[in-house]
């Protein structure tokens, strides 16, 4: 063990140093592959992402087998026995079945049918040097041959056999010596293994391995034995010779990735493990038969090899091994235990074809993979295995290779390129991607070595199948050996190594040929990364294509000085042209692919220009770029040469064509106008105008002045004046659609401004210069002369298919056209495709601009005359799709489908409101059948919800006209409860407007309206319930107990007449609110604000004052007192921090409570109360001061305030009842003696039953004549007289009234509110003659009004609504002045 530490650490690295081998006359490293950089799976598969593509992603997954089969059922089946391993389509196991037309073969030809030996006649190889020009190097490597011929002279060594590559060279020879060469420059000899005795004794070496750390190598004898070697000592380690069965030649022996496991193939089919182990210090190896050839022979072995950086990929951990047979290939897995993992048969196949395999790692998609390749025959295939999550290995077959000939190698070079050998030793190098055929290299001059002898194990007497010896006729295992991007041939007396050329070297190779036009032609496929087989360019795709351009420059100089030395010097001017145009257009193609315009236009037009011819070609050359749009940026100098050319050439077409595509700002805009002016050329003088001055309306008016004139005159016009003409509308369209012309976009900052001065230009009212007899409207004119439909639809599909157009401009023209259209003596005829189109430009669904514009647009179209020109059905669909509801409102109007434009309304967000005031009017006004009415109340009542949602008022004012009696109904299919909650509030809320006289619901309805409000709007409910009348006390207190809202359950409580249970409502309410404010708890509940408190306390104070008049001392005790007991309750929690913040506040509102319950309860008891208490009965009497002089002051001014009343009141009764008596004592002076009804005197008439009624203001008359006149009203057994004549003459007055309220026996005035005793006519006259002298409300009149009101606070809140006392106040006047001065004195007559 430590004997190999110490060979292990002695180890090659191989990367000692590069030595130099001959190709041709040329020295040429060896190891110049791209160096693998080391990179983890993970950091392998990312980098790879980009390349997923080098592998087709069409693939036919391989299912895993139910029952894998062991090694001894393998064993046992026959050779014509079908193999259990099945794909998913069973044809593919036949490769004559396989259909290769699916696959992108390239180059290389395949089949899926015939004779193979009829398409190997037919099929040809393709030249593919051109494109891909040398892609490998074949070098032999002189110093290692030399020692190989040398050695086989001097020591007898024999010729080579075997050869083994890796850090180290291994040649293994015919008689039994293994020579390892180094790979440095000298190619010296490190070591002879082995002597020619043992040659003698063991044969020739027939196969030879070398281990990963290039520390062991494994020799396999023609006689069967095998010998294990230490190459940094040299010294042998084991000699095995008893690994297999005697008498079979070694044919295969190779190393695993674990150092201590190797695989060997003898030639009687049989595969064994040898594992090398270690006991005591000797050192061992136990054979194990993976595979016996009794039943089928295996000639080739392949384990899986993974580089450094994929060890630790999961699928090493089985070693996988591969073995092909000769009917079926397998794959079975050594670790963690032997198992088959997968078999494939071969089908149809030359028995003399050698099977191959090939093992290598490859990036699919966006993971690394190992992909077996195998073949035998013609046939390549691709199986890429996978493991999954569970451990499982799968099978993927992938795209196979069909090629025309048959291959005895298989190599991969690299993940995206292999290289064959067919069996006339030819190298093939294909893309493994595209399966192209990049180059073919004849290699007989090697003199390949075959392993025909080991095959057919001559060392031993030939004891094998015919089978076998058949394969071995072509067998050259052991002469081929890749590694690192290198692969060694071994011939007879020579070796050589292939790599691939670096893209320098590629280019260089085709330059040295002088293959120019290929050499540019590769590098510009590097430069694009669609090159094959590419080495050497590394970096980023940026830095990559800066290296190539570099060097694609370099060549175009050298190609452009090989152009003018080689141009002929004598001979006709027509093989000059001749060389230039096949040379020339190649330097200019590609400095335009690679944008070098400097390049171009400096030294190579600079070098073209010493020779006339070449500048001419140069030139030429450009056109067809310039066409293109692929040249721009062109030199001023450039351009003028060009046109100048073209111009001596005459090639004015040409010129034109490449006008309107060059940036003519840099030339002569004057001289470039006149010149083509002058050729006619009037494309590129629009052009011109257009991109080098932004000038659009010049052109129009030089072709305007060509066609006006004839069309004016009646002349015809002539070819040329039509063409112009054409021109001009094409040129109008161009600018109206936003289009340059002759081709490309106005930029879009113009287009606005080119299309309102073109519009504006065409409808001048009169040209410039215009003579006296032009008439209005001239180039609108012209182009209606000159065709008038083209002309139209020139206007009209432009500004259809144009958005920069408003759709209002759009249907001012087809509005014109419809007008014009619906004239009796029309002669204008349009196309009616035209209002399809207008029709789908103003509907179109997806363009949501100007939607307004755009419909109102369409309505003034239909509403001229429009409607003829459409389908009424499909307007209405288009009107539908576009929501253009007032279109349909339209056409169902008519139609007489009112219901239909209720959806319109509905569905129109812009109109939806105004649904309520349609169908109101469709149900109210007459003019319409009952079916139609019918029909809009069906179709509302079916929407009902869904109006409601557009406005809850509005839906409710109708629904309380037109749908009274459905309203419980639709009140039960209201589904959204909040929607339900505003449409009962506009219903039941008087404050509205709704007439609730329409509407006879029940008190559920109202209770359940209250209970949303309590959900939705609760601080509302207690205004709401103070209107509502129509609900149930019991349930409406039910409803806001649950709900938790004490102030309207304080209310409801009230109206019930619960005073006390009110009070308590409110006081537990308040009691509360403290409770949190002095909570040292802070976060136990949010704090409730100092004003919230004080309006609680208010309205509670307010509850007790409507309350107590009606209540006895003890009621009232028992509400004032736990009022102030709560209120000085919080003021005792003297350890509450608090309660510092919050003191001064409770004792306000404590004065509050005091102040207020003062007025109702006993003084000494309030003083007793709050003497008990332990906030202030504790403390001094100054705590108590300000309590005690408030109520004092309280005391004071109230008992100040009932003096003065008292006698103010006094004072007004004296004063009153003096004038009053006064008045009504004094004499009454008639104004005549006859009676003011029947004109006869008092005298004449001497009824018993007649009186004389004389009135204070003067008139007399009979009571019999009164009472006939209804004048006189009995009431209480006394006769009320009023005056007729002033009855009648005062019906509006102050009089009448008060003999209006007489007669009522209601109330006259203030003062009589209480009194009992009613007024006689002339008394209340006397009274009103009092009144009139003082002009204002007596004081008495005050004090009554206030008792008035002080009463009314007796019934409660319930009765705030009812009566008409507040209305007929005295405060209610407007004019209402207080008089603190005493009333006039009376004025006697």
């Amino acid at each position: 063990m430590e004997d190999e530490k110490k060979m292990e650490a002695h180890n090659l690295d191989s990367d000692q140093g590069p030595f130099s081998v001959t190709d041709d006359s040329n020295q040429q490293p060896l190891c110049q592959e791209a160096p693998s950089p080391k990179l983890s799976v993970t950091e392998l598969s990312r980098e790879l992402e980009s390349r997923s593509e080098l592998i087709d992603d069409k693939e036919f997954d391989i299912p895993q087998v139910d029952t894998p089969p062991t090694l001894e059922s393998i064993l046992n089946e026959t050779d014509d026995e079908e193999e259990p391993f099945v794909l998913e389509d069973p044809s593919l196991l036949n490769i004559d079945n396989i259909d290769t037309h699916s696959y992108d073969t390239s180059s290389v030809a395949s089949s899926d049918s015939g004779d193979r030996t009829h398409l190997k006649r037919k099929k040809k190889l393709r030249d593919s040097f051109s494109v891909h020009g040398s892609v490998i190097r074949l070098s032999l490597l002189k110093g290692i041959s030399a020692q190989i011929v040398s050695a086989a002279a001097k020591v007898d060594a024999g010729l080579p056999t075997a050869i083994a590559a890796s850090s180290l060279i291994a040649v293994g020879t015919s008689h039994g010596l293994a020579l390892i060469f180094g790979k440095d420059p000298n190619q010296a000899l490190r070591l002879c293994l082995g002597s020619t005795a043992v040659g003698a004794q063991y044969g020739a070496i027939s196969a030879l391995s070398i281990n990963n750390d290039c520390s062991r190598l494994l020799c396999g004898f023609a006689k069967g034995q095998i010998t294990m070697w230490d190459l940094a000592s040299g010294k042998l380690l084991r000699s095995i010779t008893d690994a297999h069965p005697p008498g079979t030649a070694i044919l295969h022996i190779k190393f695993t990735d674990d150092p201590t496991l190797a695989i060997c193939n003898d030639s009687g089919g049989s595969v064994f493990e040898l594992s090398f182990k270690r006991v005591m210090g000797v050192r061992t190896c136990e054979s194990r038969c993976l595979f016996s050839g009794s039943k089928g022979e295996v000639c080739c072995i392949e384990p899986l090899h993974a580089k450094a950086e994929l060890r630790d990929h999961p699928i090493t951990q089985y070693s996988l091994l591969a073995m092909a047979s000769l009917t079926k290939i397998l794959v079975i897995g050594l670790k963690p235990s032997l198992k088959v993992w997968m078999t494939f048969p071969y089908g149809r196949m030359d028995p003399s074809s050698v099977p191959l395999l090939a093992w290598h790692f490859v990036a699919v998609q966006t993971s690394v993979n190992p992909v077996l390749a195998f073949c035998r025959g013609d046939v390549v295939h691709f199986l890429l295995v996978k493991r999954d999550e569970s451990g499982a290995i799968h099978v993927t077959k992938q795209k196979q290779l069909h090629l025309h000939y048959d291959l005895i190698n298989f190599t991969w070079i690299n993940s995206r390129t292999v290289v064959l050998l067919d069996s006339v030793e030819k190298l093939h190098v294909i893309d493994r991607q595209t399966q192209e055929e990049l180059e073919t290299v004849e290699i007989s001059e090697v003199q390949l070595v075959y392993n025909s002898s080991h095959f057919k194990s001559l060392a031993t007497g030939g004891n094998v199948s015919q089978a076998l010896a058949l394969v071995g006729e072509k067998a050259c295992y052991q002469s081929i050996s890749n590694c690192g991007g290198q692969i060694f041939y071994l011939g007879t007396k020579s070796v050589h190594v292939m790599t691939l050329r670096s893209w320098r070297e590629r280019i260089d190779h085709l330059l040295k040929q002088e293959c120019l036009n290929e050499a540019l032609a590769l590098a510009w496929s590097f430069h694009e990364g669609k090159a094959k087989a590419v080495v050497g360019l590394s970096g980023d795709e940026h830095k990559r294509k800066a290296v190539v351009a570099d060097r694609m420059v370099e060549i175009l100089i050298q190609y452009a000085d090989r152009i003018m030395k080689k141009c002929p010097d004598q001979g006709k001017i027509q093989v000059m042209e001749q060389h230039f145009q096949d040379m020339v257009p190649v330097i200019v193609d590609y400095c335009l692919l690679l944008q070098r315009m400097d390049l171009l236009f400096s030294q190579m037009y600079d070098k073209m220009a010493e020779n006339s011819v070449a500048k001419g070609v140069f030139l030429e050359c450009l056109e067809p770029y310039i066409i293109s749009d692929k040249l721009v940026g062109m030199t001023a100098q450039i351009m003028k040469d060009l046109l100048l050319h073209f111009q001596d050439r005459n090639l004015m077409a040409n010129m034109e064509a490449c006008i309107v595509h060059m940036d003519v700002t840099s030339l002569d805009i004057q001289q470039v106008v006149l010149m083509c002016w002058e050729n006619r050329l009037y494309d590129a003088m629009i052009y011109v105008y257009n991109s080098g001055m932004n000038d659009f309306i010049t052109p129009m008016e030089k072709l305007f002045k060509v066609i006006a004139h004839p069309l004016s005159a009646g002349k015809s016009l002539s070819d040329e004046q039509v063409i112009m003409g054409n021109k001009l509308l094409v040129y109008i369209s161009c600018c109206l659609a936003g289009r340059a012309y002759p081709l490309g976009n106005i930029p879009e900052d113009l287009v606005p401004l080119v299309k309102n001065q073109v519009f504006e230009f065409l409808i001048r009212l009169h040209s410039a210069e215009a003579p006296a007899e032009e008439e209005v409207y001239p180039y609108v004119r012209t182009l209606l002369h000159f065709d008038t439909r083209e002309f139209l639809n020139v206007l009209a599909l432009v500004m259809v298919e144009n958005s920069d157009f408003t759709p209002s401009q759009v249907g001012c023209l087809f509005t014109f056209l419809a007008r014009q259209l619906a004239k009796p003596n029309n002669t204008l005829f349009v196309n009616r495709t035209l209002f399809d189109q207008i029709l789908e430009f103003l509907c179109s669904p997806d363009d949501d601009s100007r939607h307004s514009e755009r419909q109102q647009v369409l309505l003034e179209l239909l509403q001229a005359g429009g409607i003829v020109q459409f389908e009424e059905n499909r307007l209405i669909q288009m009107a539908e799709k576009a929501e253009f509801y007032q279109i349909c409102e339209f056409m169902y109007e008519r139609e007489h489908r009112y219901d239909m434009i209720i959806d319109c309304y509905l569905r129109d967000p812009l109109r939806k409101e105004e649904v309520f005031t349609y169908i109101h009017n469709i149900l109210s006004i007459p003019g319409h059948s009952t079916e139609e009415k019918q029909s809009v109340w069906q179709k509302a009542l079916k929407h009902i919800e869904e109006l409601i949602s557009a406005s809850p008022f509005k839906a409710a004012d109708l629904i309380s006209i037109h749908f009274s009696e459905q309203v419980e109904q639709i009140i039960q299919n209201l589904q959204d409860q909040y929607l339900l909650f505003q449409f009962l509030k506009s219903l039941l809320d008087s404050r509205e407007g709704i007439n609730q006289d329409l509407l006879q619901l029940s008190p559920s309805v109202t209770e359940q309206f209250i209970e949303l409000l309590c959900q939705y709007d609760p601080d509302q409910v207690l205004e709401t319930l103070k209107f509502l009348e129509s609900y149930r006390l019991e349930e409406t207190i039910q409803v806001v107990q649950k709900y938790q809202l004490h102030e309207a359950t304080s209310y409801l409580l009230e109206k019930k007449g619960d005073i006390h249970g009110a009070f308590s409502v409110m006081l537990e309410f308040l009691q509360r609110k403290l409770l949190i404010l002095t909570s040292e708890d802070e976060n136990s509940i949010k704090v409730p604000s100092l004003k919230d408190i004080e309006d609680t306390l208010a309205k509670t104070i307010s509850l007790c004052q409507r309350n107590s008049h009606k209540l006895n001392q003890q009621q009232r005790e028992a509400l004032w007192f736990p009022l102030l007991e709560a209120m000085m309750a919080p003021q005792r929690l003297s350890s509450s921090t608090m309660l510092c913040h919050y003191s001064e506040f409770l004792k306000n509102l404590t004065m509050q409570v005091l102040n207020n319950m003062a007025a109702f309860i006993a003084l000494p008891l309030i003083l007793q109360r709050i003497l008990q208490d332990p906030v202030y009965g504790r403390g001094k009497l100054g705590e108590i001061q300000g309590l005690v002089l408030g109520m004092l002051d309280s005391f004071n001014y109230e008992q100040t305030l009932l003096e003065t009343t008292t006698n103010l009141l006094n004072h007004d009764l004296h004063w009153s009842l003096r004038n009053l008596k006064a008045s009504v004592t004094r004499g009454l002076n008639p104004k005549q003696d006859y009676c003011c009804i029947c004109l006869q005197q008092y005298k004449r008439r001497q009824e018993t039953a007649d009186q004389i009624i004389v009135f204070s203001c003067g008139h007399l008359y009979h009571s019999l004549c009164l009472m006939s006149k209804e004048c006189g009203t009995e009431s209480k057994g006394q006769i009320r007289w009023t005056c007729f004549k002033c009855n009648a003459n005062h019906k509006g007055g102050k009089l009448s009234e008060t003999s209006s309220e007489l007669k009522k026996g209601t109330p006259v005035s203030l003062a009589q509110i209480n009194s009992e005793t009613l007024l006689d006519p002339q008394q209340a006259q006397a009274f009103d003659q009092l009144c009139r002298l003082y002009r204002g409300t007596s004081r008495l009149a005050l004090l009554t009004e206030l008792s008035r009101d002080r009463g009314g606070e007796k019934h409660g809140l319930l009765h705030v609504s009812q009566g008409d006392s507040a209305l007929n106040s005295v405060f209610q006047n407007e004019t209402f002045q207080l008089h603190l001065t005493p009333p006039p004195p009376l004025l006697d007559d």
